[in-house]
């Protein structure tokens, strides 16, 4: 208690330097915490697309059940299908009628006749939709192969260069909070520095001079992590309403309780952990202890 309360003098004797502190860890983190949302947002957005059927292969009218059958095998011996499933011309014509039930004109015009039976089939990554694609465009008994080529393509590279990139960028924004609370305890160490000697001529140790440097820099990192935490909580909370409509069908609204209490959590995890290594950096580099 008597170290918490040194710190917290410490901290009023010189409010600019904290409140810089608390500034650029609550903007680190309040920028690291929308990472990992958009991040787990898009994890979602992909495993609802890669459970989805994603190439539809129709057959020609000539194509005969055992043939039909032959191919369902070796598409799913290849082991990168999580589903293959045949798509009957009355099965074909029961989703057309269900997708036009609205208009009654379009679904006296056509009959299970002239709907072809087709594959549906879905990946388990979107990355092996072209091997695939490769081995049904090769049948003689395949009249069409249709997938969302480009779609796909797309948001894979989008996925991949939001996950490096947001990688990047928390190692970049943690590097430099680091910074920033091993300057703001340096200057303090600096300031303090004719006190210290004194502290240890009386015979004070190590962890009684360090202790307070170290609890600051857990200080400014856990404050700085909830308010961004908290910030983040009541912005997704609000707009959240207004996003949802563009995600229908995909399972990420509204985001469960337990996503924002893990996110409180780690990233209070987390700023305790950047302010002790700033600190001790700190202590290392202008102390030697």
């Amino acid at each position: 208690m008597a170290k918490i309360k040194t710190t917290a003098r410490y901290i009023r004797r010189s409010p600019y330097q904290a409140l810089a502190a608390f500034v650029v860890m609550a903007a680190t983190f309040f920028i690291s915490g929308l990472f990992v949302l958009v991040a787990v947002g898009s994890n979602e957005v992909i495993k609802y697309f890669e459970a989805r059927p994603q190439i539809s292969a129709f057959f020609k009218d000539t194509a005969q059940n055992d043939q039909i059958l032959a191919l369902q095998k070796t598409i799913t011996d290849t082991n990168l299908t999580s589903e293959v499933k045949f798509i009957s011309k009355e099965d074909a014509l029961k989703i057309y009628q269900d997708q036009n039930k609205n208009d009654p004109l379009l679904l006296e015009l056509v009959t299970a006749n002239i709907l072809p039976a087709s594959l549906d089939i879905s990946t388990y990554n979107a990355t092996d939709l072209e091997k695939i694609s490769e081995i049904l465009v090769k049948e003689e008994i395949i009249d069409e192969v249709v997938y969302q080529k480009d779609v796909v393509e797309k948001l894979t590279n989008w996925t991949r260069i939001l996950r490096f990139g947001g990688v990047a960028l928390v190692a970049f924004l943690t590097t430099v909070s680091v910074l920033i609370v091993f300057m703001v305890i340096g200057m303090r160490i600096a300031i303090r520095r004719e006190e210290i000697k004194i502290m240890r001529l009386i015979g004070a140790s190590n962890w009684y001079i360090k202790a307070p440097f170290i609890f600051e820099g857990i200080l400014y990192g856990v404050v700085g992590a909830l308010i961004s935490s908290l910030v983040i909580t009541m912005l997704v909370l609000y707009f959240s309403p207004e996003i949802a409509p563009f995600f229908t069908g995909i399972p990420i609204f509204p985001i469960p309780i337990s996503v924002f209490l893990f996110l409180i959590g780690g990233q209070s995890l987390a700023g305790a952990l950047i302010g002790t290594i700033g600190a001790q950096i700190s202590l290392r580099r202008y102390l030697r202890i």
